[in-house]
C-alpha cells in the first residue's frame, strides 16, 4: 500500500532520544525507529522536524555535523512539586531556574532540533535517569523538564504552523496532548512504544502545577475507587509486571495521553489488541473493573497500527554470502549440526532467558546434537552464574556472548543459524525487531505466542506458520515455559534432520514474512492515518476490535455477530440478533468451558439448563472438591498448572503467597486450598490464565 495524493504535511517527531542518525549516540531501539521513519517521511516529500534533548553532547555533534545555533532562548522557572513521601528531606516544591537554547542539524531532508539547558545536559553518557535516582536526585525529572521545554519550544518556534506532532511513549510525553489541544494547528499523535503498565501513574499535584505553568485548563481524573476484586488478585499483579498500586493522589499517564491526543499509534496489531483488553492474562479481570478500561473503550476509535520495520541495511545484505562453516567454526561450533540463535539485551524476565538457558541445558544434557549461539547483550556482562555454569557444561555446543559487536557480525551469526529462539514474556515486546531480523535471513522462529509478536506468524496453523509457538508466560522462572521450549527445540532439531523439505518451506516463509516489514510500509501506514487527521476526518471505532473485545454496547445491532456473542458468553448480545436456542446455548457453554469462563457457563445453565448435557454440567460443578484428608482436588482437563494465591497483610505493594498444587495426572491437581479470600490461578494449555474461586463450606 502506498499513499497517493497525500497532502504535503509538516510532521514533528518528538521523543526523549532521537539520535538514530549516529551510532555513538544510540541508547535504545526507539531512536533507530524514529530516524528511519523520519528519513522515509522526508523522502516522500513531507517536511520533517525532530525535537529532542541535546543531552550535553553538542560539542560531540559539532565535530561531525554542522550545528546551527538558533535565535531561541527561553529563560523561566520550572516548579517541581515533590511527593515528600518519596522525596524525603526535600521541600514540597523545588524551583528550577532554566535557560533553554535550541540548535539545529539538517540531515537527509530532516531538521533535527536539540534543546539544551542545565537539566537536559545532564547524563551525557546514558541520557536516561536511573530509577535509583527517584527520591534522591532531581535528575530523575529530566524527562519531565524535556516535556515542559518541548511545549514551550513548539509554541514559540512553530507558532501557528499546522503540523502533526508524533510523540512517543506516554511516560515521556504525557503533558503534551493536553498542552497542545487548544492549538487547532497542532494535531497530536501519541505513540505507545513499549507495553509499560497501562495504569502507570505520576504524582497528581506535580502535573497540576506544570499545567498551571503552561496555561493548560484540564481537570485531572478523580482517584480510582477501590476495585471490586479480591486483594489476592490485586497483590498478584506485581508478579505479572502488568499493574502496580499507587496512592489516590496519582494520575494515570495513559489516561492523560489517550483523552487528549487525536490518535494513538501502536507498533503491531497484536500490541494494540493486547493494550485494549489484556485478554487471557492474570490482569484481565482487574483491568475490566478499573476506570482505565473505560478510558480505553472511550478512546478506542483513535487507535491505529503505524507499524515498525527491519532496517534497510539488514534487508539489503545477502545471507547467501555468509560462510556458515567459517562463522560457526570460528565460534567453536560444529557447522554440520542444526544451530539455534538468540539475540537480545540481557533481561532475564522480559526476554525469558532463565527459561531459555534451562531448556538449552536440558536438551544438551539429554544428548541432543545441536549448536546454540546465545547472545544476552550487556555492557556489564551476565551476572547470573547459571548462564556460565551451563556454558561450561557444554563446550563446543553452546556459545554464550554478551559483548556488543558490529551489526555485520550479528547478521553473520543469524544467517549461519537454522532456528531463532525468542521466548519473550510478560507481553513487553511490541514488535521485536530482532526476531524479524533473524527470520529475514531464513532462521525459523521458536517464540512465545505473544500478541505483540503474532505478526511474525509463528503461531499460525500448519499451512501458513513460519515456525514453532510456545505458550505465553506471565511468571518468573516459569517451568511450563522451560518445558515448552525444550520440547520445541527437540521437535525443531528432528525436523531439520528428518524433513529438510518442510524445514526449507518454513525457512522461506519466515524470510518472506519478515521482509514485508519495511520502512516504506511503515511510512504508508502512518501517512494514511496522518492524512485522514490532516483532512479533518473523524476516526471511527473498528467493528472488528469491538467484537474481539466484547464491546457490544458500542455497536449497532447490525454490527453484532452471533459468533462473537457466543465467544464472549454474552447472552444479551446474542439475543440482539437471534433467540438463544438449545444449540446456541450448548455452543456458548462449550466455548466458555474451553476458555475456563465458568461464570459464563453458569449463566447458560441458568438460562437453558436442558441445553447442556448433564455430564458437561457435572464437570463444571465438581471441578473442585475436598478430599478425605482435607486437601483440595481440582480437575480441569485443559489445565497445565494450578496455584493457590492468598493476600498477605502489609503495605499496598505487599507480595501475595503463591503455592502450586501438585499435578497428579492430566488435568488433576491436589494441594492445600486457598483461604476464603484467596483464589486459584489456573494456567490453561493454550497459555491463557484465569482466576477461580473455591467455595468454602
Amino acid at each position: 500500500m502506498t499513499v497517493v495524493n497525500a497532502p504535503r504535511m509538516h510532521i514533528i517527531e518528538h521523543y526523549f532520544e532521537c539520535c538514530g542518525f549516529d551510532h555513538t549516540f544510540l541508547q535504545g531501539g526507539t531512536s533507530v525507529y524514529l530516524w528511519n521513519l523520519s528519513k522515509t517521511f522526508a523522502a516522500r516529500g513531507h517536511r520533517v522536524s525532530v525535537v529532542t534533548p541535546a543531552h550535553g553532547r553538542l560539542d560531540d555533534l559539532r565535530q561531525r555535523y554542522e550545528v546551527e545555533d538558533l535565535p531561541y532562548e527561553d529563560t523561566y522557572t520550572l516548579p517541581l512539586v515533590l511527593d515528600t513521601r518519596v522525596w524525603q528531606g526535600f521541600p514540597g516544591q523545588v524551583d528550577l531556574e532554566l535557560r533553554t537554547t535550541a540548535h539545529r542539524i539538517r540531515l537527509e531532508g530532516v531538521d533535527l532540533y536539540f534543546l539544551a539547558n542545565d537539566q537536559l545536559n545532564r547524563l551525557p553518557d546514558t541520557f536516561y535517569p536511573p530509577y535509583s535516582a527517584k527520591g534522591r536526585d532531581l535528575v530523575f525529572f529530566k524527562p519531565l523538564v524535556f516535556q515542559v521545554d518541548s511545549v514551550r519550544f513548539l509554541r514559540s518556534w512553530f507558532r501557528d504552523e499546522k503540523a502533526v506532532v508524533h510523540t512517543h511513549e506516554p511516560y515521556y510525553h504525557h503533558l503534551l496532548p493536553a498542552a497542545l489541544r487548544e492549538d487547532p494547528a497542532k494535531l497530536v499523535v501519541s505513540n505507545v512504544q513499549s507495553n509499560m503498565p497501562i495504569t502507570k501513574k505520576v504524582y497528581g499535584p506535580e502535573v497540576t502545577r506544570l499545567f498551571d505553568l503552561l496555561g493548560v485548563d484540564v481537570e485531572l481524573p478523580a482517584p480510582d475507587p477501590e476495585p471490586d476484586v479480591p486483594p489476592a488478585i490485586v497483590q498478584y499483579q506485581q508478579l505479572t509486571h502488568l499493574h502496580y498500586t499507587y496512592p489516590p493522589d496519582h494520575v494515570a499517564i495513559y489516561e492523560l495521553t489517550a483523552e487528549h491526543a487525536d490518535l494513538i499509534d501502536f507498533l503491531s496489531p497484536g500490541q494494540l489488541d493486547f493494550y485494549a483488553g489484556f485478554r487471557d492474562t492474570p490482569f484481565e479481570p482487574l483491568f475490566r473493573r478499573l476506570p482505565i478500561s473505560d478510558v480505553v473503550r472511550r478512546n478506542a476509535h483513535k487507535m491505529f497500527v503505524g507499524g515498525c520495520a527491519i532496517s534497510d541495511r539488514w534487508l539489503a545484505w545477502d545471507p547467501a554470502g555468509v560462510d556458515r562453516a567459517e562463522v560457526l567454526g570460528g565460534l567453536g561450533l560444529d557447522p554440520a549440526l542444526p544451530t539455534f540463535f538468540h539475540n537480545a539485551r540481557y533481561a532475564v524476565h522480559h526476554k525469558g532467558q532463565i527459561e531459555l538457558i534451562r531448556a538449552v541445558d536440558r536438551v544438551l544434557s539429554e544428548g541432543l546434537k545441536a549448536n546454540f549461539v546465545i547472545r544476552c547483550v550487556s555492557a556489564n556482562g551476565i551476572d547470573d552464574p547459571l548462564f556460565h555454569e551451563v556454558a561450561a557444561r557444554h563446550p563446543g555446543r553452546l556459545r554464550l556472548e554478551w559483548e556488543r559487536v558490529e551489526e555485520a557480525h550479528v547478521f553473520a551469526r543469524a544467517a549461519a543459524s537454522d532456528f531463532a529462539l525468542f521466548p519473550s514474556k510478560f507481553e513487553m515486546d511490541t514488535f521485536l525487531i530482532a526476531q524479524g531480523e533473524a527470520m529475514a535471513v531464513g532462521a525459523v522462529p521458536i517464540a512465545t505466542d505473544q500478541r505483540g509478536m503474532e505478526h511474525f506468524r509463528h503461531a499460525d496453523g500448519p499451512e501458513t506458520t513460519t515456525g514453532f509457538a510456545v505458550i505465553r508466560s506471565f511468571a518468573e522462572d516459569d517451568a511450563l515455559l522451560t518445558d515448552a521450549l525444550a520440547a520445541a527445540i527437540r521437535q525443531a532439531a528432528a525436523l531439520w534432520s528428518d524433513d529438510p523439505g518442510r524445514y526449507r518451506e518454513l525457512s522461506d516463509r519466515a524470510s518472506a514474512v519478515a521482509r514485508a516489514f519495511t520502512w516504506d510500509h511503515c511510512a504508508d501506514l502512518h501517512l494514511a492515518a496522518f492524512t485522514r487527521l490532516w483532512e479533518g476526518r473523524t476516526p471511527a471505532l473498528s467493528t472488528e476490535l469491538a467484537l474481539r473485545h466484547g464491546w457490544f454496547d458500542l455497536l449497532a445491532d447490525d454490527q453484532v455477530t452471533t459468533e462473537a456473542a457466543i465467544e464472549h458468553g454474552d447472552i444479551e448480545a446474542y439475543e440482539r440478533r437471534a433467540p438463544l436456542d438449545a444449540d446456541a446455548a450448548a455452543r456458548m457453554f462449550r466455548a466458555a468451558w474451553r476458555r475456563a469462563d465458568f461464570a459464563a457457563c453458569e449463566r447458560v445453565l441458568d438460562r437453558l439448563p436442558g441445553a447442556v448435557p448433564a455430564r458437561e454440567a457435572h464437570l463444571l460443578r465438581t471441578r473442585a472438591r475436598v478430599l478425605a484428608d482435607g486437601r483440595l482436588e481440582y480437575r480441569l482437563p485443559h489445565a497445565e498448572r494450578v496455584q493457590a494465591v492468598e493476600a498477605r497483610p502489609g503495605p499496598a505493594r505487599a507480595l501475595p503467597s503463591v503455592r502450586a498444587l501438585e499435578r497428579t495426572g492430566p488435568g488433576v491437581f491436589v494441594g492445600q486450598a486457598p483461604d476464603a479470600d484467596g483464589r486459584l490461578l489456573v494456567t490453561l494449555s493454550s497459555g491463557r490464565t484465569v482466576w477461580d474461586e473455591v467455595r468454602h463450606g
